[in-house]
């Protein structure tokens, strides 16, 4: 009996993160304002009264999709920077950050349409500020192992500065022509690295 219902359980589980993905590419092709839970239901192969079992309107769709950036990116990054020793090159991490958030923002455009569209910004953007918040506290860990005698508030507003100037420019990047965003993108380490190392 138990393992049927952990298997129901599970079964469950897959079919909300295929809703939440056929609802990204939806959002992805016409926005959240004109999305409908009919179109998702037919990007995800389902019938409407099978995706209501999971999500009863389009708000709901939004509160998972805004569960599944904060929870997936905050447990990323704590184990991306909790693995960076002292050996590792300033220039070398600063790629690593960067190039991780060039990704995330090529494989989940949804992401950036909902944080910047007036529909669902506030409420995105304030689970963004959270997570942005544990990225910074996360990265001012990293610094701290990398320059024991850096102090922790210093360490903190490094990490708060680092943090904000990658959101600022990945809008920038997200429009911007393939070659144009290579260029963003260089110019954004190079502009981190110089930062950075002041304090290192």
């Amino acid at each position: 009996m138990t393992e049927r219902v952990v298997r129901r359980q599970a079964r469950g589980l897959r079919r909300m993160a295929e809703i939440l993905d056929a609802a990204e590419l939806v959002i992805a092709d016409v926005g959240y304002p004109e999305l409908t839970t009919n179109q998702v239901a037919a990007r995800a192969g389902l019938s409407p009264g099978s995706l209501y079992q999971f999500f009863r309107n389009k708000e709901e769709i939004l509160d998972g999709l805004v569960a599944r950036y904060t929870d997936e990116r905050e447990e990323f990054w704590a184990a991306r920077l909790a693995e960076v020793t002292p050996e590792v090159p300033l220039e070398a991490l600063v790629g690593r950050l960067v190039d991780e958030s060039v990704a995330f923002k090529t494989r989940s455009p949804a992401y950036w349409a909902l944080l910047y569209g007036s529909a669902t910004g506030d409420k995105l953007a304030a689970a963004a500020a959270r997570l942005h918040e544990a990225i910074a506290g996360q990265v001012a860990a990293m610094l701290r192992r990398r320059s024991p005698g850096l102090e922790p508030a210093r360490a903190l507003t490094l990490g708060t500065m680092a943090v904000a100037a990658v959101k600022a420019v990945m809008p920038l990047v997200t429009t911007a022509a393939p070659q144009r965003a290579e260029e963003l993108v260089a110019e954004l380490k190079v502009m981190l690295v110089r930062y950075l190392s002041g304090d290192q």
